[in-house]
């Protein structure tokens, strides 16, 4: 039976060129932060509370500066904007799940991927300093303390008999290439990969990715598929 491809995106240096958290820390945090961060890099502590505790170091008054900080130095990654039009066109399975904050998402993807198809964390200024809500916490079958957690977003998304395809480039997204049949990788996670013996291709820009995925069988199969039944209805 031909499996239908579902398609899980990274955001903070996938979509974008860098990482925009870590843009915002180096910008505006206090140096308390580069002790969080390195707790996260090496897994000491989680996602969810290195990140929680960065925001937290952020007066909320700052809200503005941040939106427009991010707005302004994001760059979206060569040939996204051709890979959701590819994605679209043929009604592949698609969805961008971050560990971002939606104040800077949610511009950045604005009428480039649906809101509806986006994952991310929210991030409440109503208190003096910044306070991150998880909307996306982990399921049962994770206890990683994930933030936004991309293999339980995963679990809601599929049924098990989806081909999972990964896109991503860091250490929020080695638990969702774990569960990947093919993960698209660069930076962090290639490294990832490549240790745990993961299926990947490795990639620069969402031209790449693009070709990649048209490469893989299950998902030639599958467009086959779709492109006999539609003909079928003709």
């Amino acid at each position: 039976m031909t499996q239908t491809p579902l398609i899980i995106c990274d955001f903070d240096g996938t979509v974008t060129m860098n990482d925009n958290i870590i843009s915002i820390m180096k910008e505006f945090a206090p140096p308390e932060w580069l002790a969080l961060k390195d707790g996260v890099l090496s897994k000491s502590i989680s996602i969810q509370e290195g990140v929680g505790r960065m925001f937290g170091l952020l007066p909320s008054s700052l809200k503005e500066k941040l939106t427009d900080f991010v707005l302004q130095d994001a760059n979206i990654r060569d040939g996204f904007l051709e890979f959701v039009s590819f994605v679209r066109s043929n009604d592949l399975p698609f969805y961008v799940v971050s560990g971002g904050m939606d104040f800077f998402v949610h511009p950045l993807l604005d009428g480039i991927v649906e809101k509806e198809r986006i994952f991310c964390n929210h991030a409440s200024f109503e208190n003096a300093y910044i306070h991150i809500e998880w909307p996306h916490t982990c399921d049962e079958g994770c206890t990683n303390q994930c933030g936004c957690c991309k293999p339980s977003v995963i679990r809601k998304l599929s049924d098990q008999k989806e081909f999972l395809i990964m896109i991503g480039d860091s250490v929020t997204d080695v638990e969702a290439a774990k569960l990947s049949d093919m993960c698209f990788a660069r930076d962090y996670l290639l490294d990832e990969c490549r240790e745990l013996g993961l299926r990947h291709l490795p990639f620069h820009d969402f031209y790449e990715v693009k070709s990649g995925i048209e490469n893989i069988g299950e998902v030639q199969a599958w467009l086959q598929n779709k492109s006999a039944g539609a003909n079928l209805l003709k």
